[in-house]
């Protein structure tokens, strides 16, 4: 099982803190999660109307596998979203685009605003760090998304950080004993580690 403690990238950021990523911890995590992934807002994430059991089961069950990964990424110590990482070619996007060496996939999802309102500029220092990560630290060439076509506010996130924008495909349905996901319609997008990253 991760460990809470087990920080895997660490970076300062001008004007924005101090961000860390570490494993996910299914159980440990679990009300955390379970909160984010509950709302509304979090609806193209898949899922709403799960309770903290089930939520902490999948993620336990992505702790068990090697293509797949979890992470809670923290500013100055506060959660402040979910990093998911797999290798497209053991993953159903792979049934829609050509796989490069190099390449791996993500899902982000972001924490509700806190308090005090979002913050200009937030969310693009955010995804400047997970590509340090995954460029940086995993030395990763491509990064693939696959946001839901009906997700326009994430479509238009990713493609103003500079990804760009791919074919829209339909992953297909994953109907296995341990996991269930359904068709989507997707918004492929790139990001290459040669391309300035707008921050």
């Amino acid at each position: 099982m991760s460990e809470p403690s087990a920080v895997v990238h660490e970076q300062v950021v001008d004007g924005f803190g101090t961000v860390r990523i570490r494993p996910l911890a299914p159980h440990a995590d679990a009300d955390l999660l379970h909160g984010w992934v509950s709302q509304e807002r979090a609806s193209f994430w898949g899922m709403n109307g799960l309770t903290r059991d089930q939520v902490a089961g999948i993620y336990a069950h992505m702790d068990t596998l090697d293509t797949h990964h979890a992470f809670l990424v923290a500013l100055d110590g506060d959660p402040v979203a979910v990093l998911q990482t797999y290798e497209p070619e053991a993953d159903r996007v792979s049934e829609c685009y050509e796989v490069l060496p190099g390449d791996i996939g993500i899902h982000l999802l972001l924490a509700p605003a806190g308090p005090g309102g979002a913050r200009s500029g937030w969310t693009a220092a955010l995804l400047a760090v997970v590509a340090s990560y995954v460029f940086g630290t995993l030395d990763r060439r491509r990064v693939v998304v696959d946001p839901d076509v009906r997700n326009e506010k994430a479509v238009a996130r990713f493609l103003r950080q500079g990804f760009a924008a791919g074919p829209v495909v339909v992953l297909p349905e994953v109907d296995l004993p341990d996991v269930y996901i359904p068709e989507k319609k997707a918004q492929l997008a790139f990001l290459t580690r040669e391309v300035t990253f707008r921050a």
